[in-house]
């Protein structure tokens, strides 16, 4: 008996042992069909040549690193004020925060209309930070957003697991919340963090009088204001107002550098001095008090100076090329029975559009418009998750410079040629 038990504990190692084996082995070959798949994607991107935006991730690390020496070298100026004709290229490099980085704070801080300015190497890390200051200045760890804002959806259950903080949803619509669905919270809470625009409800955004309701009745029950304004450059033309009477309205907000102004990464925390002095001591203890970090913040003076005077005109346009989508997906031999563009019309430069149609045939319809046409129209498209219905999938769209020669005219052809691809796969 014991010889028996002995050869069935033995074929139970060998069987897991060959289980584990071949998860591993399908593991490697999914992590190489996916490298190859990324490949494709940037290769037929990178060739086309009609695009609405392109993406600073697309490049080769030469490119980039050329391109960003020439643009530095354009800004002209340093930290002083000159007018080398090096400009920031004959600056030294900045070591823990100084130099190009300080520059690059100023003058964030004075874009929104604040006394000052921390930059962090990601937004992830600002928000967190910034979050965790005012729970310990107002004395109430719980924060009231959105179930679709960042923190709830791409960063781990973060506010809980490093800083302690609980969250509470004022409202599950695809929408920022109401001043009166703020005050049937019933429950105190220390901050209201408002995400400009809420990017995965389709970069959403409330009206001008609707924002500054909401955030007098968090003022009502004693609580500070935060904007997730990670995308808040792009968010003046449709509240007719000035950056800095925007985040006027707020006591602290966090801007990115990569998603609307094409920079590299890195992030502003900008707010009162003293709040920003605790948000500083903090990054350091996160381990964001980085050695040098003179290209992501040189990356973000060129998009200061060079893309957010053009937001605007990208804006205008996402308009025109959102019409002209919804015009293409209803009319003609290929149009589809059911279909959203939202919001309809865009609130920036980017908006969502769904389809009845599983990620995968939409992903090779796009890459093959791509590959054969030199028109690159939708990029990925994912399911439409959180709470979308099954069998649906949603793409983002950006409209950035190379967009802006796109006419509708030109937005219906490649939409008719799009779908003539998803029916014929």
């Amino acid at each position: 008996m014991a010889d028996n038990n002995t050869a069935d504990n033995a074929a139970e190692i060998v069987a897991e042992t060959a289980g584990e084996i071949a998860g591993e082995i399908a593991a490697a070959e999914n992590e190489r069909d996916e490298r190859a798949e990324r490949r494709r994607r940037l290769a037929a991107w990178r060739a086309s040549d009609r695009v609405l935006w392109r993406a600073s991730a697309d490049g080769r690390i030469g490119e980039r690193l050329a391109a960003l020496a020439a643009d530095a070298k354009a800004l002209g100026g340093t930290v002083e004020g000159g007018s080398d004709p090096d400009g920031w290229l004959d600056e030294w490099v900045d070591v823990y925060g100084d130099g190009v980085v300080a520059e690059l704070e100023r003058r964030v801080a004075a874009l929104l209309g604040f006394p000052a300015a921390a930059f962090f190497p990601t937004g992830t890390m600002a928000q967190q930070v910034a979050l965790r200051c005012w729970a310990g200045r107002t004395g109430n760890r719980t924060v009231a957003l959105h179930p679709l804002a960042h923190p709830e959806v791409h960063e781990r259950g973060a506010l809980g697991a490093v800083s302690g903080l609980r969250t509470v949803h004022p409202t599950r619509a695809p929408r920022l919340p109401t001043a009166d669905e703020l005050r049937g919270v019933g429950e105190p809470f220390g901050t209201l963090m408002l995400e400009l625009p809420l990017r995965d409800a389709g970069f959403v955004l409330p009206s001008w009088d609707e924002l500054v309701e909401v955030v007098e009745a968090a003022r009502e029950v004693d609580a500070v204001v935060h904007f997730d304004g990670a995308r808040l450059w792009e968010c003046a033309p449709h509240f007719g107002r000035d950056l800095d009477e925007i985040a006027g309205l707020a006591d602290s907000v966090y801007v990115s550098f990569y998603k609307s102004l094409d920079g590299l990464s890195g992030a502003v925390l900008a707010g009162p001095e003293s709040f920003v002095d605790e948000a500083r001591a903090w990054r350091h203890r996160y381990g964001g008090q980085l050695f040098q970090q003179y290209p992501a913040a040189l990356a973000g003076l060129v998009g200061l100076e060079r893309e957010l005077p053009r937001l605007a005109s990208y804006v205008a346009h996402a308009q025109t090329v959102a019409g002209a989508l919804a015009e293409g997906l209803a009319e003609g031999p290929a149009a589809v029975p059911w279909f959203r563009v939202r919001p309809e019309p865009p609130h920036t430069h980017q908006f969502q559009v769904w389809l009845p149609f599983g990620e995968d045939l939409l992903n090779e319809a796009s890459l093959r418009q791509a590959e054969e046409t030199g028109v690159t129209l939708f990029r990925r498209w994912s399911p439409a998750g959180h709470g979308g219905p099954p069998g649906v999938s949603v793409t983002e769209v950006t409209v950035a410079s190379p967009g802006l020669s796109w006419t509708g005219e030109d937005v219906r052809v490649a939409v008719a040629d799009f779908l003539t691809r998803v029916r014929s796969l």
